[in-house]
């Protein structure tokens, strides 16, 4: 069996000293054409006079491409029916894995927001841990008999997966992928 993706859970947890006077909300893109988007916030300003705290608590699952070699996390607002970006953090996925793809726990980074003019503008925190693939089982054909006694033979009785909402049907659909091109 070939993975072509692995899936990381992303918990977007707060932001800090970003200077937004909008709503503000995070995109979070994995060198793919998917995005996921936080719901807009406001400034929480309890932190003092020349800082803004952002909280967004939010958790969602991102499906990564193994030839991934970054995640981008851009904060941007809504201003008059457009779109402002606030500041962007490109981070390297060998810096978020860090060889702990087999533990299941999580961890808490933090990553400086930078402007589309290269300054500093705020910090992003998020929360990332590797989702593990479920082990899976599979069950074979049983010799089942037929209601008047006589066996016609091997039955494919059922087959469990372990997804949910699967009615043990199974389609298969041949590949000859060594089948001659005739042009």
């Amino acid at each position: 069996m070939v993975v072509a993706s692995q899936t990381l859970e992303i918990t977007i947890i707060s932001g800090e000293n970003i200077h937004v006077t909008e709503d503000a909300y995070v995109v979070v893109r994995g060198e793919s054409l998917n995005c996921y988007t936080t719901k807009t916030v406001k400034d929480n300003d309890n932190c003092g006079k020349n800082s803004s705290f952002l909280s967004w608590n939010e958790k969602f699952l991102l499906n990564m491409p193994l030839h991934a070699r970054s995640i981008t996390f851009e904060v941007q607002c809504k201003k008059f029916k457009s779109v402002r970006p606030i500041g962007v953090a490109r981070i390297a996925v060998s810096d978020i894995l860090n060889g702990d793809e087999s533990e299941n726990c999580s961890r808490i980074l933090s990553y400086k927001l930078r402007n589309w003019e290269g300054r500093q503008n705020g910090v992003i925190h998020f929360g990332v841990r590797v989702v593990v693939p479920e082990q899976r089982t599979v069950t074979v054909a049983e010799k089942q008999p037929v209601a008047d006694g006589k066996s016609y033979g091997d039955r494919l009785t059922g087959i469990d997966v372990g997804t949910k909402n699967s009615n043990g049907a199974v389609i298969g659909i041949p590949v000859w992928w060594n089948y001659p091109n005739i042009i």
